[in-house]
Order: structure tokens, then C-alpha cells, then sequence
């Protein structure tokens, strides 16, 4: 029997056992790596919901996940036994119109793994083995990669979907609220495409830092200044910290005629103010997810272009995943925590 993470209901997160399944065709039995527990995976753990999906029966949750492929069904070419393998946890069905416009995470049937989003819900990768497609792994044969740093190209591909939707940064400044793991991958993904001057803005000294040390070129505790301190410095916000005073921090530090790009997610009753979006003339646009920036991370991850390690802060074994989740709601010690085998 394997071991899986299984969320019942808030707060009631236990180690539950499966049979895994032997892989179909054009499928690959994958081993777990690492999985990292993402924010989204908190507002379940903590809410029983994250934004408008919420927990209808017991779970498996996860979706930041490397692994190495056990078994291969009939035809599959891409991957071999042994390999390691980043695993793309969105499979969008590629027929729908936004799949045709190349706009596949707004896929209308899409499957992701480690969502409510659908009922039944279909389990994430916090267990031992699971079961994917071919189309969702990449081979990555680099011996110096470890698993934890290939289990970080999901959250690094919302970061660089994110500045995608920006639009070009090049040589512009970019403010970036929450230094948590979206918010530093955000920074690194900024520092890829040219930024001139990236500001992060939080409350806690410990994710400034770390967003200094993954690129940024100034952070600020932004429970310590006035709002007419950040009055008009950048061109490009980014909100990424989930927090309606982050939003209002973007709508102040954004120029006229600037761009705001909501990753966060938002209580579904905040008052948002729109005069604001209309008098300045900004551009205010959402980023759900990722696609083709995917493919990005995984390949900036190999290269060390993107050098995610520092992020990583904690690694505990599936068996103890209570007590890896309950570490990751300490944002005063940990950024990104992940659940391995041993």
C-alpha cells in the first residue's frame, strides 16, 4: 500500500493508504519526489476552501511536485523508468477555444491536479504514487538538479506568467507585494525579462530579505511607512500577496497609465475601488495559473538561470505531512516547505 496526504476536513489533515495503479496507455506511474505545499494548499488546510473551490469530500491536495518515473504505459516515448521528471499538474483539454488562442489555463474543461475545482474532486501529487500523463512530464537529466529545485517550476511558471501578462519590463520598475514564494519567483522571473529596479513590499523582514537575496533591489516594510513614501514608483505592480492592502499598495505605487497584475487571491466580498482604475488610467489585469511559461520554468530551473534553493526552507517525509503543513503556515521562518519520502 502507498502513502497519501488526505485533507478531510479544515485542520483535519491525516496520513491515509491507497493501492496505486499500474499506468494505461500514454500514461507514467511517477514516484514522488518533492511537493511543495503552496498557499492554495493553506486556504484548504485552514478554510476547507481556497477563493470559490471548495473541499465537498475528502482530499489529496498538491500540485508543486517533481518525481521519478516508475512505470510507463503503452506508447509513451517522452519519458523512460528512472528518470527525473517535472510534473505539469494542468491538463487542459486543447480543443476548447482559449486552448486554441494558446490560452490553455483558462481551458473551460481544464483538469488540474490538487484542485476542488471539480467534484468529484481528482487527487493531487501529495502521495507516494500517481498517475499522469505523458504530455504533463519533462525529462530533466541535469545530475545536479535535485528533485526540490524541479518541484519549484509550477510556482516559478505563475511568476513568469505573471510579468507575461505585465506585458514587457524591460528596463521599467517593478513592485512586487509579498515576498512568499509567488512573490520571489515573481522577482526572478522580473530580473529574467529585463526589469531595471524590482521593489517587494511586505510586513515580516525575513521575506524582504530573501526577496533581496533571489534579485530584488530594494524591499520595504510597508507597515513602517506612509503611503506617499511608495506615491508613483513604479510602472508595473504586482500583487501577489493576496491581501486587500497589497491591492491598495499596487493602486498607490503604480504610475498613471501603469499596469497591476492580481495573482493573489482575494476575499470574494472586498470593495475594490474602481474609480481608482478609471481616473489613472491603469491597466488592471489578473493571472490565473500558467501555460506555456510551465515549459520556461522548467528550463530556467535546469540552467540555474532561475536559481530557486535559497527558497526552499524545509523538507519533511510524507508520513509527516500534519506537521509540514502546520510548518509552512510560519511565514516568520519558512517560504517554501515540501513533502518527500524520506
Amino acid at each position: 500500500m502507498s502513502l497519501a496526504c488526505t485533507l478531510f476536513a479544515p485542520l483535519d489533515l491525516r496520513v491515509t493508504q491507497y493501492q496505486a495503479d499500474e499506468p494505461g496507455e500514454g500514461e507514467v506511474r511517477v514516484r514522488l519526489g518533492a511537493g511543495g505545499i503552496c498557499g492554495s494548499d493553506l486556504h484548504y488546510y485552514e478554510h476547507g476552501r481556497a477563493g470559490i473551490f471548495a473541499l465537498r469530500a475528502p482530499f489529496i491536495p498538491g500540485h508543486e511536485a517533481s518525481g521519478i518515473v516508475e512505470a510507463v504505459g503503452p506508447t509513451v516515448t517522452r519519458v523512460k523508468p528512472g528518470q527525473k521528471v517535472a510534473v505539469n499538474p494542468s491538463h487542459p483539454c486543447g480543443h476548447c477555444s482559449y486552448c486554441r488562442e494558446g490560452r490553455g489555463n483558462l481551458c473551460t474543461t481544464m483538469i488540474f491536479m490538487g484542485s476542488a475545482a471539480i467534484f468529484p474532486h481528482l487527487p493531487g501529487l501529495f502521495r507516494e504514487h500517481f498517475i499522469v500523463g505523458e504530455k504533463q512530464l519533462t525529462p530533466i537529466d541535469e545530475p545536479d538538479i535535485t528533485l526540490g529545485e524541479i518541484a519549484c517550476a509550477e510556482p516559478l511558471s505563475i511568476g513568469m506568467h505573471a510579468i507575461l501578462r505585465a506585458g514587457s519590463v524591460f528596463g521599467k520598475t517593478v513592485l512586487i507585494t509579498g515576498g512568499g514564494t509567488i512573490g520571489c519567483m515573481t522577482v526572478i522571473a522580473a530580473r529574467i525579462a529585463g526589469a531595471a529596479q524590482i521593489i517587494v513590499c511586505d510586513i515580516h523582514d525575513r521575506a524582504l530579505n530573501l526577496a533581496q537575496q533571489v534579485g530584488a533591489n530594494r524591499g520595504v516594510r510597508i507597515d513602517q511607512i506612509t503611503p506617499e513614501q511608495i506615491a508613483d514608483c513604479a510602472d508595473v505592480s504586482i500583487e501577489a500577496a493576496g491581501s486587500p492592502a497589497a491591492v491598495q499598495t499596487c493602486l498607490k505605487a503604480t504610475r498613471r497609465g501603469g499596469t497591476i497584475v492580481q495573482v493573489g487571491t482575494l476575499a470574494s466580498d472586498m470593495l475594490f475601488p474602481a474609480n481608482q482604475v478609471m481616473s489613472r488610467e491603469l491597466n488592471y489585469v489578473g493571472a490565473f495559473r500558467a501555460h506555456a511559461a510551465f515549459d520556461w520554468a522548467v528550463q530556467a530551473i535546469r540552467t540555474r538561470r532561475a536559481d530557486v534553493r535559497a527558497l526552499i526552507s524545509a523538507q519533511l517525509p510524507l508520513s509527516q505531512s500534519k506537521e509540514a503543513f502546520d510548518l509552512a503556515r510560519d511565514r516568520t521562518r519558512h517560504t517554501k516547505v515540501q513533502l518527500v519520502l524520506s
